[in-house]
């Protein structure tokens, strides 16, 4: 004889809901397939699409041989208009590079293109070299971190203890510590 209790019955739930899956089986599939279905060409694309961000206080570190040359600082970063681009608001920035003298420099607004590692910097650009007491002042001035290049195509103006110079462009490469100065250059010594 058996005892009917609730214990022995609730085996019984499990087997009522394989034998009515039938019933209710194709009701919850459809209430729980994914909408949209799966394509490969957006799976791709999804790969290449943009990685916009704002931040702030932003630190940039580049880095050649295992060596730190550059920490760039900024208030505030976001994302460039085309490509791999960051924009940067208030720009502050260590070169340590060359193992020489650390160099100093600040702007207003800044730019790095990732992939042609090229570094832009806009609107009252200082740089400054405190060892040797010299400050140079421009609107703008690229680095080309691949050649070691900084170039200014506007006016610059370069003071020194016992110097000053105007020019209209400037050229200036980190390894040969080699100026060029063109478009009307005039040098004072004091």
């Amino acid at each position: 004889m058996m005892i009917i209790n609730r214990r022995n019955l609730l085996w019984l739930v499990p087997l009522f809901l394989f034998l009515s899956s039938p019933i209710w089986e194709p009701s919850v599939a459809s209430f729980l397939k994914p909408r949209g279905g799966y394509n490969v060409g957006l799976e791709r694309a999804s790969g290449k699409q943009a990685q916009d961000f704002v931040m702030d206080a932003l630190t940039l570190t580049m880095s050649s041989k295992g060596r730190i040359e550059w920490v760039i600082k900024a208030s505030r970063a976001f994302t460039g208009k085309r490509g791999r681009m960051i924009d940067m608001i208030d720009v502050d920035a260590v070169y340590t590079g060359a193992g020489r003298d650390k160099i100093y420099i600040a702007s207003k607004r800044g730019q790095y293109n990732i992939d042609r590692l090229h570094l832009i910097l806009r609107d009252n650009v200082r740089v400054r070299k405190p060892l040797e007491k010299q400050e140079l002042y421009t609107d703008l001035l690229h680095y080309y971190d691949r050649t070691k290049q900084v170039i200014s195509p506007g006016d610059v103006k370069i003071k020194g203890p016992d110097f000053s110079i105007q020019a209209g462009h400037m050229e200036y490469d980190l390894l040969s510590h080699a100026y060029d100065f063109s478009k009307g250059v005039v040098c004072r010594f004091f």
